[in-house]
């Protein structure tokens, strides 16, 4: 992570260069940084970025029967997708034939 010498906040990478929103200090990325950080365009917070790969199976397992083949085991993982002070959602997905599904509380 970089940090702003004048206000201390954190530089955010936006287009080549580490900027602080706040006092819009400036750094340029330096070869260094580049092998730290990956440098990439700020998401917005109202975007909602959701990397999924169906090869890896290394999430738990669970015994639930999937809605679309009937399978009776499926990976699980909790993920907060309304505000804070609400539960996470939990999401499914068959081992067999990969079938994604959620479960609210």
């Amino acid at each position: 992570m970089e940090f702003c010498p004048g206000c201390g906040k954190v530089l955010f990478p936006v287009n080549g260069k580490f900027i602080c929103e706040d006092c819009n200090y400036e750094k340029g990325v330096t070869e260094e940084s580049k092998k730290q950080y990956e440098v990439s365009e700020k998401v917005d917070k109202e975007d909602t970025v959701i990397v999924t790969d169906s090869n890896v199976k290394t999430l738990p397992t669970i015994k639930v029967i999937c809605p679309k083949c009937g399978n009776k085991v499926a990976f699980w993982w909790l993920q907060q997708t309304r505000s804070a002070d609400e539960s996470e959602t939990r999401f499914f997905r068959c081992t067999d034939c990969d079938y994604t599904w959620r479960e609210y509380d």
